[in-house]
């Protein structure tokens, strides 16, 4: 039985550039990452060193010629937050592409996108 989503894996053009902006736009910290095989590298990111679930930051070139079978484009991932109008003003004053707050019936979300144009979404459960 599978109990938590442990990881997810992003698949990135430059994974130092891509590593950066989460943690220097959205305060996420580097949990863990491998250097030592300069062929595949990966840099584990999360909110915290604590956070259950983290994403792994993978070189999509690199991924694609050992596994041309995968599907390499973005997950759709939805975050969460207690305050979507705070955390929108905070994105927007840090120069993050965002999109408007839309209304749904399960709660107040926005698109927001990285520096490889990749799109999330953040949401304020009702």
């Amino acid at each position: 039985m599978i109990s938590k989503v442990g990881q997810i894996m992003l698949y990135v053009n430059n994974q130092d550039e891509v590593a950066k902006f989460w943690t220097e736009k959205f305060g996420f910290e580097i949990v863990s990452e491998d250097r030592s095989n300069p062929d595949m590298k990966w840099i584990e990111i999360a909110p915290s060193k604590d956070s259950e679930t983290s994403i792994i930051l993978h070189d999509r070139e690199v991924v694609a010629k050992m596994s041309p079978e995968l599907n390499l484009g973005t997950p759709s991932l939805m975050f969460f937050t207690d305050n979507v109008e705070e955390l929108y003003r905070e994105y927007s004053d840090r120069g993050i592409t965002v999109g408007e707050i839309v209304e749904l019936p399960t709660g107040k979300v926005f698109n927001f996108a990285d520096n490889e144009d990749n799109y999330f979404a953040v949401m304020e459960k009702s």
